[in-house]
């Protein structure tokens, strides 16, 4: 394994890289192939926290140019420029949604998240939301696709607005209590244990 990046100004110099490409929109990081440049001392919480060297990053224009270059490849996750690619720590979800909306009800409803970096996602079929059970502790943790292969942890304060207003539906020839959104159902647990 290569040894961690210790230059203080790497980030910075990333920063600098990847600015003009952003100007356009979301770079396009599933395109770029630069070498691998070794691990940087960069860690996202997973409270959605981004640390560089221990510190917490407090500039949150360099937190979202960071964030819009991630890029998750297996397991592991990178920041990736046309001329570099860095490793980097993410404790569980790279994002956070910390907020929704919602449009329509029923069926046609829609679910809107929006992230701790801003971005926006209508969950669906392309964009679906997941729930984890801990088998020890049965907590759950709620995720929602953001773009690529990247998702955020829904907070605790939404995942509790999003319960109260979920139905029961019949998935997978089973009653489950979960939420629908641009016509798809997002099964959170089964019916039954809610009764119990």
């Amino acid at each position: 394994m290569p040894e961690p990046i210790k230059d203080v100004g790497k980030a910075d110099n990333i920063a600098a890289t990847i600015k003009n490409v952003a100007k356009k929109g979301l770079p396009p990081v599933h395109l770029w192939n630069p070498p691998f440049c070794g691990d940087l001392d960069m860690r996202i919480a997973r409270d959605g926290t981004w640390y560089y060297l221990g510190t917490p990053i407090g500039r949150k224009p360099l937190v979202k140019l960071f964030s819009s270059i991630l890029r998750k490849d297996g397991e592991d996750y990178f920041l990736v420029t046309p001329v570099e690619k860095v490793g980097i720590k993410v404790d569980d979800a790279p994002f956070l949604a910390i907020d929704f909306e919602t449009k329509g009800n029923g069926k046609h409803q829609q679910v809107t998240f929006t992230t701790n970096v801003g971005d926006q996602t209508l969950a669906g079929t392309e964009k679906p939301i997941r729930v984890i059970r801990d088998s020890k502790t049965g907590e759950v943790s709620p995720y929602v696709l953001v773009r690529s292969n990247l998702e955020a942890l829904i907070d605790r304060k939404s995942f509790f607005r999003l319960v109260e207003i979920c139905v029961n539906e019949e998935y997978e020839g089973d009653l489950w209590f979960g939420i629908w959104s641009k016509g798809v159902f997002f099964p959170f647990i089964p019916s039954v244990e809610m009764e119990v």
